[in-house]
């Protein structure tokens, strides 16, 4: 039997970075089927529950991602140009936000068509693997798009022409996340249980191994 999960995920959230390829690789050995909910990024969500608290909040995440990137033997830069304009320093967020809206719409395009985990996991390899500089720009995020399985002319076309459609989806997701009892990114929900943090990826394939999931 398919067992089937939910993960929520956001393109700025190095977290999410390092555990997308984790479930991408699981998805493709076990008899499993993952459905990327995209939401936006806490710094456009509710930029005061991470940027105008504790300054240490934002600084360990720092730490701890990089950390844990080097523990996974994972590559990790911090994305150039940044998908959230914003200025580090005082951490105020840009109110133009040409970046992420571009492709949390994408993502979100492309999980209408069932290829959500594997186009996020292309795109986040071009932002946070510090292989690429301008991940926007050029040809990357179509070579990204057809690694996927995805036409990436019609992907833009999408986020250009049902915009507030894509955009309610992703608001959808977020109440879900909610709704499934976390509100940080990556969270994989399997059979109602929340399973939140690039750490809790085999813990995840723990608990589903209990229901049933068997290799392909």
């Amino acid at each position: 039997m398919t067992l089937s999960a939910d993960l929520y995920f956001s393109f700025r959230s190095p977290y999410s970075y390092l555990a997308i390829g984790r479930y991408r690789a699981m998805a493709q050995a076990y008899d499993l089927d993952i459905n990327l909910r995209v939401v936006w990024p806490i710094a456009i969500r509710d930029p005061d529950l991470l940027f105008t608290g504790n300054p240490a909040a934002p600084r360990y995440i720092l730490l701890d991602s990089f950390r844990a990137a080097q523990f996974l033997g994972i590559p990790m830069q911090w994305p150039r140009p940044d998908p959230v304009v914003q200025d580090l320093t005082t951490r105020e967020i840009a109110k133009d936000q040409p970046h992420i809206f571009r492709i949390g719409r994408m993502g979100q395009a492309a999980s209408r068509r069932g290829k959500g985990l594997e186009f996020a996991h292309e795109v986040s390899q071009l932002i946070w693997s510090g292989e690429v500089d301008g991940w926007n720009e050029g040809d990357h995020l179509a070579g990204a798009a057809d690694r996927a399985g995805l036409n990436f002319a019609e992907l833009e076309a999408e986020v250009l022409s049902d915009a507030e459609a894509l955009d309610a989806e992703i608001a959808a997701n977020q109440d879900a996340l909610e709704a499934a009892g976390h509100w940080g990114v990556p969270t994989l929900v399997f059979d109602g249980e929340p399973f939140f943090g690039q750490d809790r990826v085999e813990m995840a394939q723990w608990r589903m191994e209990q229901k049933g999931l068997v290799k392909r």
